[in-house]
């Protein structure tokens, strides 16, 4: 690392990098002791004299690789990344860059120090087959603590089989596309040594200025004006492209900025929020089309909502209408197709619905249904690419809401058919059945005091007490897999 690269922003980051755990940098203090209470994206938490504390990390190993460079080694493995390069990871402890072990098991990890590969791989067909799927470290991580609370044996079982699917990586936040992207690539290509098998890495992106106008609980960092497009465009597609175009030697899916064009087609005129936002959704889709649909190893998906959401005639043939000028708008760049039931509950086939007052005189009231009409549709409409990638993360049992608009942390889930290349018989386009919204992840807070509390989620038949959208909700994963279909 060399010693030019400014340390004005480690300064500036030192009170929060130096605390002893992470929870010294929210206002907790450290516990005491191990035992684990609850555990969400910053950490491990316990309960000490009547106040929540953080668990701090076994302390990373006294050597690393940084000190053959002059820096010390992070106090812990899981210190967060601040930069990296082709050293390592580095992290900055009391004003001073400090190097984070390698092997560490953090959200962040990847593949450690892998040089890029300069073969170029080149998509052909369906991304999803002949390859083998990625697994998302972090994801690992986080079952691994909910493991640590259950006792449950059976339970446990059922919890390490979830270890071993593959699900996407969300990158959520600008920071947080700087810290999972590239390591996760890394990782993908060092899974391709270990196997020598081509490795699919999934992505989401998801950060649009505006993001999610029609819902609180999933608001995003980035708000509907040009500054914000502008960093939408600089600071994370730009970024996002250079990472890819160093990373080619192994297949990339990207599911595209889930609810967002679903947004235009039915929301523009009933909530401000998104006719605030139209302009920077369908400037935001044709930078990141334009800048990424024209890389060889990747293939993108724009989100289609779910089938009780643009599933009536006239919602379909207006979303073909804006799908087809929002693809158009990214040329020369290329869309793959579409992905369905991102973050929902609707079954794949659900016999016991059909159009009626029931389903609100829906035709397509599962998502089988949904996308034989879309497909249709969006043919249509001239769109040339239409195959597709079905989220089956939550909806392998029906779920107890009585309306089935309501999205937010469902009573009853169960997790759905695993991932998978082409899944069903006679269905050429649909390309795979695959986990986008990791099951224990929750969709939003029910504490109605919170500053993104959607009313959803203090429903009747939404899980409670649930954390914020993103954070680890135990109940709900149990639910999941004890509800699994096929069982785990």
């Amino acid at each position: 690392m060399k010693a030019t690269i400014a340390l004005s922003a480690a300064a500036a980051l030192a009170a929060k990098a130096s605390a002893a755990c992470f929870s010294q940098r929210l206002d907790y203090p450290c516990c005491s002791g191990n035992e684990v209470v609850y555990t969400d994206n910053d950490g491990k938490w316990g309960v000490e004299n009547g106040n929540w504390c953080g668990i701090a990390d076994a302390p990373a190993q006294a050597t690393c690789w940084s000190l053959s460079q002059g820096y010390p080694c992070c106090s812990s493995s899981n210190a967060e990344v601040w930069y990296t390069d082709a050293s390592g990871k580095w992290g900055v402890e009391n004003g001073d860059w400090c190097g984070i072990p390698t092997g560490s098991t953090g959200g962040s990890t990847g593949g450690g120090n892998v040089t890029p590969s300069n073969e170029q791989y080149t998509i052909s067909g369906n991304p999803f087959k002949g390859v083998e799927f990625y697994i998302n470290p972090y994801y690992v991580e986080e079952v691994d603590g909910a493991i640590a609370q259950m006792s449950d044996s059976s339970l446990i079982a059922k919890a390490e089989k979830m270890k071993t699917y593959s699900n996407a990586i969300w990158l959520d936040t600008i920071k947080n596309m700087q810290s999972w992207l590239e390591s996760n690539l890394q990782g993908a290509q060092t899974q391709h040594q270990s196997s020598g098998k081509d490795i699919l890495t999934v992505f989401v992106v998801y950060d649009l200025p505006g993001r999610d106008c029609h819902a609180l609980a999933s608001n995003g960092e980035l708000l509907a004006n040009d500054g914000d497009l502008a960093r939408y465009k600089s600071e994370y597609i730009d970024v996002i492209e250079g990472h890819l175009k160093t990373y080619k030697s192994q297949p990339v899916v990207l599911i595209v900025e889930p609810d967002s064009l679903a947004n235009l087609v039915t929301n523009l005129e009933s909530t401000p929020a998104c006719a605030d936002s139209e302009k920077y959704y369908l400037e935001g889709h044709a930078y990141l089309i334009k800048k990424l649909g024209v890389l060889p190893h990747v293939a993108m998906y724009l989100d289609i909502g779910h089938a009780f959401w643009l599933g009536w005639d006239d919602n379909r043939e207006k979303a073909g209408k804006v799908y087809a000028k929002v693809i158009s708008s990214g040329s020369p760049g290329n869309v793959r197709g579409f992905t369905d039931n991102v973050s929902n509950y609707t079954p794949w086939e659900d016999p016991t619905l059909s159009r009626g007052p029931d389903t609100e005189w829906n035709p397509c009231p599962d998502e089988k249904r949904y996308l034989e009409a879309i497909s249709k549709d969006f043919k249509s409409a001239g769109i040339k690419s239409v195959y597709f990638v079905s989220d089956s993360s939550r909806n392998g049992k029906k779920v107890d809401r009585k309306h089935p608009g309501e999205w937010c942390n469902q009573t009853g889930v169960g997790v759905g058919a695993r991932p998978q290349a082409s899944p069903v018989s006679g269905m050429d386009y649909l390309d795979a059945f695959y986990w986008i919204k990791p099951l224990g992840e929750s969709d939003g807070t029910s504490d109605e005091s919170a500053a993104r509390f959607d009313g959803y989620c203090g429903h009747e038949t939404a899980m409670k007490p649930a954390p914020e959208a993103g954070q680890w909700f135990q109940k709900h994963f149990e639910q999941g897999i004890k509800n699994a279909n096929p069982p785990l």
